[in-house]
């Protein structure tokens, strides 16, 4: 169907037989019409079907008024008859009269346009109102965030307990409850059936009137509870360094409260590196001149894809070779050697974004590392903690370790640009029925997405290092590396145990900020029933309060687990290098120097 752009949407019903018909006797009713019709067209002698053939000009015209630069049928109702135009009949080009119920489906199409424009409108006004209360939502999220982090040093041990003893509890509760059912049944006719017995049932009911359904639950719960206490026995001791160690980094963060803000630099950061990436994929998109090209039935027709100029395509003979023949627009660029490779160019400019971005997070976690590293190895805590660490770690790694940091990220942005790639070729070859390609692009899918997290991980530590002692990427990565290795049951429940009480954190955060602002909002505080603002939607303040929050306690809580990791690797470096003796003290707070007792005071059993 062909389209135009028109000054102004049509008033009145006409037909292009009618019109064609009266055209010597009333040039203006032809003159009015001829301007829905392409541009240049003037030949109402031209037959009813080849018009429509070539698409010249519309069968007829129908009262519409403009919306979002479109023009629409100005439906309406009077006296709940269905109108346009205050008519209920039209004629629809071909000679037949018909009901304007006939264009009901446009015209409730055009009413869920119209109700999703009128929710929209209240959304914003709703956002207009309530945009302070919002704000005010998000700083209480900013202060309770704070207060978990500087709490930590005395709920950490609480809290994590708190939860594994939860957890044995339910799982004791369950194998008590599986006992209580595989002794209940015991007696009823059926109930020692074996699964094997009554085969596969798609209710899963029947299973649960099996005595030996209930008797696998309780066996697998009691594998799973004595797991948890024996691990629990075993790495007790790796458990309470754990929970020291994000003690000491809830102080460490008490010492240095300016590091809880730079996450709004790589913020910064991050949005000028999408701004540049927008812009130059916007201007390599429309670079160069629009391109049109012959549309039409490329059997029968030799111009098919030929580029064409729409101002002068109706006088050349291909109208007349090819009937039905149209000059549409294809798409900005040429035929040169510079527009044949555009898509080149995108995907340079996706490479560059991404390591750009990569650069950003890897200048933030060696800034945030250097600063925390500071504080592990002052003799003295706090004395000997540097004036401005933060700054001094930002400036050091822009002028040491610039170089460091951008080949960690190109490494990185190269795997995600292969992934980027896997990508786009699974979405070009979603409609093929070749499995083995399926299947060979979700392995190789599954295989980058493996490495892309385990660069990640290694470039996190190497970066601390790199924080640490300033050497360069390669030999930083392989010493995290290795040293991380040489503890790696420390780094399994380091990671649980934080991973736990952070999770939790945003959990309270997101939640406690989201239950207050739902009393608010719906108006159920008494004390703030008059300032609360009356909204056409509450809910719409409060999702942004809740996703807000979440948001915000997930930047003061990556500071966090950035914190506890360099603390991590620096004790592990000080177990390795340091004795405890005079010539070589240790750098660990007191708390951490008690857990670990005489037997790990020499290097050598310093490991695991």
């Amino acid at each position: 169907m062909n389209q135009l752009c028109v000054s102004k949407c049509p008033d009145r019903f006409a037909t292009y037989i009618d019109v064609q018909a009266s055209y010597r006797y009333k040039p203006d009713q032809w003159n009015y019409f001829r301007q829905f019709c392409k541009p240049g067209f003037n030949n109402p002698r031209k037959s009813v079907a080849q018009v429509l053939r070539d698409e010249d000009c519309p069968s007829m015209i129908i009262p519409s008024r403009p919306f979002l630069k479109r023009c629409f049928p100005d439906f309406s109702t009077k006296n709940g008859v269905l109108t346009v135009a205050n008519q209920t009949t039209f004629k629809d080009g071909r000679g037949k009269t018909r009901n304007v119920t006939d264009l009901r489906e446009a015209a409730n199409g055009i009413n869920n346009v119209l109700d999703a424009r009128s929710v929209g409108m209240k959304i914003f006004e709703d956002y207009a109102i309530s945009w302070y209360w919002i704000l005010i939502g998000l700083f209480i999220a900013m202060i309770v965030s704070l207060l978990f982090l500087v709490l930590l040093r005395f709920t950490a041990g609480v809290l994590f307990w708190i939860f594994i003893f939860g957890v044995i509890g339910i799982i004791g509760y369950g194998i008590w409850h599986c006992y209580w059912e595989y002794d209940h049944l015991k007696g009823i006719p059926g109930s020692d059936l074996t699964v094997y017995d009554i085969g596969f049932q798609t209710d899963f009911r029947v299973y649960l009137q099996l005595r030996q359904t209930w008797l696998a639950f309780m066996i697998m719960l009691c594998v799973v509870e004595v797991i948890i206490i024996l691990m629990l026995i075993f790495l007790r001791n790796r458990i309470r360094i754990a929970i020291a160690l994000l003690k000491e980094g809830s102080r460490a963060i008490g010492y240095i409260m300016s590091t809880l803000f730079y996450p709004i630099v790589t913020f910064i950061l991050i949005a000028i590196c999408i701004s540049y990436w927008a812009v130059t994929a916007v201007f390599l998109a429309t670079s160069g001149e629009p391109v049109y090209k012959v549309m039409a039935n490329q059997t029968l027709c030799k111009y098919a894809n030929l580029t064409c100029d729409p101002e002068t395509f109706n006088t050349t003979n291909v109208t007349k070779l090819c009937p039905g023949a149209q000059c549409t627009f294809a798409f900005y660029g040429g035929e040169s050697l510079y527009h044949k490779y555009i898509f080149i160019f995108q995907l340079a400019n996706a490479f560059v974004f991404l390591w750009l971005v990569n650069f950003a997070i890897a200048l933030g976690q060696c800034t945030l590392a250097g600063a925390f590293a500071s504080y592990y190895w002052a003799s003295r805590k706090p004395a000997d903690i540097p004036l401005w660490p933060l700054f001094s770690s930002f400036g050091r790694a822009i002028r040491y370790h610039t170089g460091s940091l951008a080949f960690g990220a190109l490494i990185l942005a190269i795997v995600q640009l292969i992934r980027v790639i896997l990508e786009y070729l699974d979405h070009k070859l979603k409609g093929t029925q070749n499995s083995f390609t399926r299947f060979l692009l979700c392995c190789l899918k599954c295989c980058f997405w493996c490495l892309e997290k385990f660069l990640k991980f290694i470039n996190r530590n190497a970066y601390i290092m790199i924080a640490i002692y300033g050497k360069n990427f390669c030999t930083s990565a392989k010493e995290a590396f290795f040293l991380l290795m040489r503890n790696v049951v420390r780094v399994a429940v380091l990671d649980k145990v934080t991973d736990f009480l952070l999770f939790l954190g945003k959990i309270l955060v997101a939640g406690g900020v989201g239950v207050l602002a739902f009393f608010f909002f719906t108006q159920r505080i008494p004390v703030f029933a008059q300032e609360a603002p009356t909204l056409n939607y509450y809910w719409v303040p409060l999702l942004t309060v809740i996703i807000g929050s979440y948001l915000v306690a997930h930047g003061f809580f990556s500071v966090y687990a950035m914190c506890v990791d360099t603390l991590f690797l620096c004790f592990c470096e000080d177990l390795e290098r340091n004795d405890g003796s005079t010539a070589k003290p240790y750098f660990m707070s007191a708390s951490l120097h008690r857990i670990l007792g005489k037997k790990e005071l020499s290097p050598k059993k310093a490991v695991g």
